[in-house]
């Protein structure tokens, strides 16, 4: 299930969101949580089941978009559907007011996705 971030999983949504290409440097990492902290239009969730295995971070663009712009697994996790359970789940959240959409970053996945439904 989708919970949301809070200050006390820092790290771990650190870690997770460490596995995506562009965000391995250190500085860039630690300003993306910022970001997340302190920006209202950005909102990162963690996917847990027993552990925390992932996360998804959205941008609402305007009144119309909410963008999915981060979207990372555990690597030991990876391939059994949680990335596709984390779009669903945003997808159930928002849906009804926005319409849900990849930014450059997250595209090919959530095309994926979409043509495995």
């Amino acid at each position: 299930m989708l919970i949301r971030y809070k200050k006390s999983f820092e790290k771990i949504a650190m870690g997770l969101l460490s596995f995506m290409p562009e965000e391995k440097e250190v500085k860039k990492l630690q300003s993306t949580i910022k970001e997340y902290e302190e920006n209202p239009d950005w909102q990162l969730f963690l996917w847990k089941e027993e552990d925390i295995l992932g996360a998804v971070g959205v941008r609402f663009e305007n009144e119309i978009n909410v963008v999915i712009q981060h979207l990372t697994v555990n690597p030991s996790h990876r391939n059994i559907g949680i990335g596709q359970k984390m779009v669903q789940a945003v997808k159930n959240m928002y849906e009804q007011q926005y319409a849900v959409c990849a930014d450059d970053m997250t595209e090919r996945f959530l095309e994926r996705c979409e043509a495995g439904q």
